[in-house]
């Protein structure tokens, strides 16, 4: 007897339903294509799943290639708003940074940094995939809200860890009880390649560059999402920036925006040039808002690293890098509105999930108006600012993460962040990327250091 073998994220029967679900966000008329695909038996996306359950009507398969190809040549009548090409991009941000020289960012700056992104993203690791009401209910039950430390199982009621289960990979390294170093996540995994890419090629790597790079040193089963399917893109001998096209459903997800933390980091006061290298990094496997969500990170990464700004004015930079008519600009607009305008965190994330619940939780979109309603109501705590980006719900280990670079960096230094967040981080981190397995925090930081200081020595 043979089983069907179901990989997530990149089978055709399943990314249809997503790619229907993307060409109603961005407003491409599939009806006729929606209607032909449950016909055939097809079904809708999985809610928070990679994949769906087996048992799809014979020939699905080739009846999904086909309506994926088709889809991909309806047209967004949102392209003039949203546009792809880094140029044209560009051009559509009348308050684009002008090109300054990179200065050599402090060691302690880029530590608590490193720091500050693991914390924030083993802080979210538990409760990723958690519905809203879940977050809220298991951190009452312990007496964790507003959320201000570690999650718990201890004395937490049977029925209610029945009803909102903890992530089942994460749960075993990232409760209070049993964090014993920072363990392995896609969060931290790709700026250590982002560090592998500019030790490798300099800050003026290509595209094709991070794809041989990602081939030769990422695991395949490391990479989820968009990333895995421009992996698979990639073996298939499709060549960047394609990767992210080709029947890639989940290219406005949020996959690019956690790789670019290390381009700001290593473009202290230059955010023109930050996103310029987030977005090479990006384009091999999104487009559109994808990649505006990494070079806005890297671009308000780049201004905190340079010491000078506030928090509003960091998230102000990484809006000057974002096409100002498209839906990421409105969405950070709208997540910097509604922290201000409300005095509760709560209020905040439940307007925010009411105008944005539509979109799945990984998306770009409602993510980052979350992370820039949580950094703009922090303003600037570290504490505040990694504890409210989770308690959004959503994709908590990653908004926890960006928050959590950021608020370091302005922080300055470890040991401006609190003990309760960095002593359980032992100063390692485990990785399945070469070379990195259990090293420590203050070894990244100077090797961050040095590849930007050497970048900043560059005629």
């Amino acid at each position: 007897m043979t089983t069907a073998v179901r990989v997530t994220w990149v089978q055709p029967e399943d990314l249809v339903g997503h790619e229907l679900r993307q060409a109603a966000e961005d407003g491409r008329d599939a009806r006729d294509i929606a209607r032909r695909w449950y016909e055939a038996g097809g079904s809708p996306a999985p809610e928070r799943a990679g994949a769906s359950s087996p048992g799809a009507p014979p020939g699905l398969r080739a009846v999904a290639e086909r309506l994926l190809d088709e889809l991909a040549l309806l047209e967004s009548p949102l392209a003039g708003d949203e546009p792809d090409g880094l140029d044209a991009i560009r051009a559509a941000c009348p308050q684009w940074p002008h090109d300054r020289r990179v200065r050599a960012a402090g060691r302690e700056r880029l530590h608590a940094a490193w720091l500050g992104r693991a914390a924030g993203c083993l802080l979210g690791k538990p409760v990723e995939k958690l519905p809203l009401e879940g977050i809220r209910a298991l951190a009452r039950a312990t007496g964790n809200w507003p959320l201000n430390t570690w999650f718990t199982a201890r004395g937490l009621p049977a029925p209610l860890a029945a009803t909102y289960p903890w992530n089942r990979r994460s749960a075993p390294t990232s409760l209070a009880e049993n964090i014993d170093g920072m363990p392995e996540d896609d969060d931290l995994n790709h700026p250590l390649l982002a560090l592998l890419l500019i030790r490798r090629h300099g800050t003026s790597f290509t595209t094709a560059d991070l794809a041989r790079l990602w081939l030769d040193e990422l695991p395949a089963g490391r990479t989820f999402t968009a990333e895995r399917v421009a992996y698979r893109n990639l073996l298939d001998g499709i060549e960047p920036p394609d990767t992210a096209r080709h029947r890639n459903p989940f290219r406005e997800w949020i996959g690019a925006q956690i790789r670019a933390d290390v381009h700001g980091w290593t473009r202290p006061g230059d955010p023109a040039g930050a996103a310029g290298q987030a977005y090479r990094d990006a384009v091999l496997t999104h487009t559109g808002n994808g990649v505006y969500g990494a070079m806005f990170t890297a671009a308000a990464l780049a201004e905190a690293a340079a010491g000078e700004t506030d928090v509003h004015g960091c998230l102000a930079t990484g809006l000057r890098v974002v096409p100002p008519r498209s839906r990421f600009a409105a969405a950070v607009r709208d997540g910097i509105a509604a922290a201000r305008e409300e005095r509760d965190f709560d209020t905040v994330v439940d307007r925010l999930h009411a105008a944005y619940g539509r979109y799945h939780w990984v998306h770009v979109l409602p993510n980052a108006a979350l992370l820039a309603a949580a950094l703009t109501h922090a303003d600037g705590d570290f504490t505040g600012s990694i504890c409210k980006a989770v308690s959004g719900g959503w994709d908590t280990d990653s908004n926890g993460a960006t928050a959590g670079s950021l608020a370091g960096l302005l922080a300055g230094r470890p040991d401006a962040l609190p003990d309760r967040w960095t002593t359980p981080l032992k100063n390692r981190l485990a990785t399945s990327v070469p070379g990195f397995d259990g090293t420590g925090f203050d070894t990244l930081a100077a090797l961050t250091h040095r590849l930007t200081h050497e970048e900043a020595l560059r005629p």
